[in-house]
């Protein structure tokens, strides 16, 4: 049977204005009624252009009130954005809707908060044919903000101020712009037509000047938002309209206590605007500068405590009296991070009467890091379908993580040999409420949504097993390379995740055995690593069941990389093939070590037509190449990582790699290092994340830990800087560190531009400040010859080479530094001769 409103799906935009012509009541309860079913049984429930004006059409032209028209109209899946609010108005106008106003406020409570702009324009137009009052919630100001940046194609050629003057809503929203958290993101667009930059705030003063707008408003919404915070880039355009507006004298001294504590507390733009504020005053009481100051000199903002510096020079000279009380503040800088700001603080200080003591004390040696703890033991099994459940409700509706993947696939195992029922009832609501296994994502090739649900569906319903399993036969046979002529090994999956898809596969085409034990390959600890013992004891227990192929494969890999000659006879004496090749894999000492190789890869061809991208991409990336060694069969792979492209990125799936090869930390990190490089030569966000885990895992380092050290902390991301920190400080206390080789990799992607040096000082800073000066400086000193004989030194070796000597004095560890005493002899007083000539002067003593 057809469906009668089947118009909507096309978007019949004039068979829904027929459909609702000249309904009586009980038509419009009938109509609306039908209305609702549709929508909620409509497979393909998405509404956009023609489709959704066809929507609000019918749903204003039945629906009986504004609640429920909103509700409907509200939908997430329903897109307002570009619907004809003008016919819509008609048709109400028709009916006679006493509550389209109301219907405009509910829907502007709904917009959504990543897309104001959907759906705004529609509100807009409803509240001004109604000559209603402008709504103030969030999502609305965000939405007008967003269309004043991006207007439509009519308002285009129209300048900013212009339109502003003419706009319904200027009087009502401008307040809100300095009450809303993160305004001040959307207020920092272009003009539209001319580029001009930070157009908003330069619109508003004019408005400001002409009249059209309360100067005095303004000015304090700016100081009050100052004062209430934001992310930095949110509070540059208040910072922009305040320089606009121009405060004069008195205006400056109505607000003097606010821009001390913005000089004090507020991010450095700000503070900065507030230090040359207050300087434009004829005076200022001493004591509560003083107060500030003491604030301001220990903030790591070497300018703004430059500047501050010189102007408590300048009051002291201005105050004779009470030189010695500010020569006082003058010396809280001495402990100040920056070394030319310390020698400056320890001059001025010294000028107006005060002797600051020494900063450094020599005698400490060496790293005072705690002893490394050890991986902690995984968590317990699941032994019940309905905390199943929810571990994999947990699963999928966040991130995958390694423990939390295992845990379940195990649990699915073991149970779906028993009450499969029990497991259906459970595991079903959550698969159909998560989708589970009905989204693959074919951009990713690395994506496991597909069979991850694949997976679970047939360990609730073998039917649903039946269905899947020939894609899964398929995936195994190509891991194994027995198929000639099948379809190729996808060259962008790495050999590690391709493992782990083959186990999921496994598992999907073998789940049901009745009373399985669980897998071989469940984890002991929490970095994936399995106790040999317990293997051993899972393969007596399995017996002549005969294990699952894939899963004894990682169950080995997931042990320590040692020889193990007493067990490896106790396996050979349960003379079962799964215990032969434990018995071989033990005596082996695990995978044979491959041989590695650093290269620099360049950046690929331009492809044909438009290359989106190609320009973001970093013009080379230094690689580790991994092969076999010779002679070594290699059957999945794992030993080769090939020269990969620039622009290879896995993004999450590179996180659960770790827990594969848990005793092979070099070879994860070289099939990792694109992803991690990222962070650093492209700005992606999360990239480093696994170095942690890296430091977690056993085994021999290698090129590939080094260099994605030095990547990571070259990351753009401070939570990616962060990550190689805590990796750093792990090796370190470990004995795993090799220092040296991962500062000259440092030192020479930061000379030839491949890697930002400026970023790496601050988590150099807080690896030495945790307790790890001596590997900071072995670091440092192994950086700096590469920076120091490059044509033009990169921008933040003189920060690197002042903590160079801080570390260096505190460890009393000398280490020669090719280079540096070049430098230092050379002529002048450049902060890079300077801070070279302090590192010499500390290696000298």
């Amino acid at each position: 049977m057809n469906d009668p409103l089947e118009f909507l799906v096309r978007g019949d935009i004039g068979a829904a204005v027929d459909a609702v012509d000249g309904l009586d009541d009980q038509g419009r309860r009938s109509f609306a009624d039908g209305l609702v079913a549709h929508v909620r049984r409509r497979r393909d429930n998405w509404w956009w252009n023609d489709e959704a004006t066809a929507l609000a059409v019918a749903a204003v032209g039945c629906m009986p009130t504004a609640a429920t028209a909103a509700e409907l109209l509200g939908r997430r899946n329903v897109s307002l954005r570009g619907v004809d609010a003008g016919l819509v108005v008609q048709v109400a106008r028709t009916r006679g809707v006493p509550w389209l106003a109301e219907l405009a406020y509910r829907l502007a409570d709904r917009l959504r908060r990543d897309d104001p702009r959907d759906g705004w324009g529609f509100v807009a137009e409803l509240l001004t044919a109604e000559k209603a009052v402008a709504p103030t919630g969030e999502e609305f100001v965000q939405g007008w903000l967003a269309r004043l940046a991006w207007p439509p194609e009519w308002q285009r050629p129209v300048p900013l101020v212009d339109r502003l003057r003419a706009d319904v809503f200027l009087d009502a929203l401008v307040p809100r712009l300095f009450e809303v958290d993160g305004a001040g993101t959307r207020m920092s667009f272009d003009e539209f037509m001319t580029d001009e930059k930070l157009a908003l705030p330069r619109a508003l003063a004019r408005l400001a000047g002409e009249g059209r707008l309360d100067r005095t408003l303004l000015l304090d919404g700016c100081v009050s938002r100052l004062l209430r915070g934001d992310r930095p880039s949110a509070l540059r355009a208040f910072v922009a309209l305040h320089a606009l507006l121009e405060p004069t004298a008195s205006e400056v001294d109505r607000h003097r206590g606010d821009y001390l504590r913005l000089l004090a507390d507020a991010p450095g733009s700000v503070a900065s605007m507030a230090q040359r504020t207050l300087r434009t005053l004829d005076a200022v009481e001493v004591d509560g500068l003083l107060d500030t100051s003491r604030a301001v000199l220990v903030r790591p903002d070497k300018a703004l405590v430059r500047a501050q510096l010189g102007w408590l020079d300048q009051l002291a000279r201005r105050h004779p009296d009470r030189a010695a009380e500010i020569a006082e503040v003058i010396a809280t800088a001495v402990d100040h991070p920056a070394a030319d700001v310390r020698d400056r603080a320890g001059t001025l200080a010294a000028r107006h009467g005060h002797v600051a003591a020494p900063r450094f004390v020599v005698g400490a040696v060496g790293d005072d890091l705690p002893p490394p703890a050890g991986p902690l033991p995984a968590p317990p099994a699941i032994t019940d379908p309905d905390e199943l459940a929810e571990e994999v409700a947990s699963l999928l509706g966040g991130p995958t993580t390694a423990s939390g993947l295992e845990r379940v696939l195990d649990a699915v195992v073991r149970l779906a040999g028993g009450d499969r029922a029990r497991l259906k009832d459970a595991l079903v609501p959550v698969l159909r409420r998560h989708r589970a296994g009905a989204e693959e994502h074919p951009w990713d090739p690395c994506c496991l949504c597909g069979l991850l649900g694949g997976v679970l569906h047939a360990a609730a319903d073998p039917i649903e097993g039946g269905v899947r399993r020939g894609r899964w036969a398929a995936m195994l046979a190509a891991l194994r390379h027995r198929t000639p002529g099948g379809p190729p090994l996808d060259p962008r999956v790495p050999p590690p995740h391709r493992l782990l898809r083959a186990r999921l596969a496994e598992i999907g085409d073998r789940v049901g055995s009745p009373r399985h034990p669980g897998l071989l390959a469940a984890p002991t600890t929490a970095n994936g690593a399995i106790d040999p013992e317990v293997l051993y004891d899972r393969l007596t227990r399995l017996g002549e069941r005969g294990a699952w192929e894939v899963d004894l494969t990682q169950a080995l890999l997931r042990l320590p990389a040692r020889v193990d000659e007493p067990l490896a006879a106790r396996a050979a004496a349960l003379g079962t093939r799964a215990g032969n090749r434990l018995a071989g894999w033990l005596r082996a000492g695990g995978l044979p070590t491959p041989e590695q190789r650093v290269v620099t890869l360049p950046r690929r061809e331009r492809r044909h037509g438009f290359d989106w991208g190609y320009d973001e991409l970093p013009r080379q990336r230094t690689h580790v190449l991994v092969s076999p060694p010779e002679g070594v069969d290699d059957p999945f792979g794992l030993l080769t990582v090939p020269a990969g492209s620039v622009d290879s990125y896995v993004g999450g799936a590179a996180l659960l790699w770790p827990a594969v090869l848990p005793g092979y930390r070099g070879l994860v990190a070289a099939y990792a290092l694109p992803d991690i490089a990222s962070a650093a030569d492209q700005d992606l966000s999360g990239g480093a994340a696994i170095l942690p885990l890296l430091a977690e895992c056993g085994g021999d380092g290698g090129p590939a830990v080094d260099l994605a050290l030095a990547y990571g902390l070259g990351a753009r991301h401070e939570s990616d800087r962060v990550a190689a920190v805590d990796a750093l400080l792990m090796l370190a206390a470990a004995g795993d560190l090799d220092a040296r080789t991962a500062g000259a990799h440092l030192g020479v992607l930061a000379a030839v531009g491949d890697l930002t040096l400026t970023r790496t000082l601050q988590p150099l800073r807080d690896a030495a400040a945790a307790g790890a000066p001596l590997s900071t400086w072995r670091l440092l000193a192994a950086a700096l010859p590469a920076l120091l004989a490059a044509a033009k030194a990169p921008r933040g070796t003189p920060d690197l080479l002042t903590l160079a000597a801080e570390t260096a004095r505190a460890t009393g560890a000398r280490i020669d530094v090719p280079g540096l005493a070049e430098v230092a002899a050379r002529g002048g007083s450049s902060r890079l001769v300077t801070e070279a000539r302090r590192l010499a002067d500390a290696l000298d003593r």
